[in-house]
């Protein structure tokens, strides 16, 4: 198995549900040049809608929300994990995870349609760096633009 995991930041912010929303967003973050590692939108009841981004650069999107007058809030951590799509390509992971008594509370996957994948996992933050030994992934310093990586094989 060919896969790379990252510890990430992200952050999140609310804004009210109705089309065009997340458009202005993401085109004030292009146009602030902010590269997003993952991006997710998450109704909140009936008006409102929680996006959820993953920057490269922490303190770039930080300056780029703020021009926008949205509160954004963060940063939370969570794990990437890209690689090569294969069936059970999550399964080790969350073995390992389980083994170690850590509970991925949340995650989203998707696969590429050319045979890989990308895999957001959340744990609680008090197990985070337990889950990142298991992991193999220094989370110690996750830096802006350079988030903490382990690839496998």
């Amino acid at each position: 198995m060919n896969a790379t995991i990252r510890a990430v930041e992200y952050f999140y912010l609310v804004v009210q549900d109705r089309p065009g929303e997340a458009y202005r967003l993401l085109s004030q973050l292009a146009a602030a040049e902010v590269s997003l590692l993952a991006f997710n939108a998450i109704p909140m009841g009936d008006n409102r809608t929680q996006l959820v981004l993953f920057p490269e650069n922490s303190t770039g999107l930080a300056v780029a929300v703020e021009k926008t007058g949205l509160a954004l809030t963060g940063p939370d951590r969570a794990f990437i994990v890209q690689g090569d799509d294969h069936l059970g390509a999550l399964v080790d992971f969350h073995f390992k995870l389980q083994a170690a008594h850590v509970n991925v509370y949340a995650s989203s996957g998707v696969t590429d349609g050319r045979g890989g994948f990308g895999y957001i996992m959340y744990v609680r933050p008090d197990d985070y760096h337990h889950a990142a030994n298991v992991l193999g992934v220094d989370a110690r310093d996750v830096t802006v633009g350079s988030p903490a990586r382990r690839t496998t094989e």
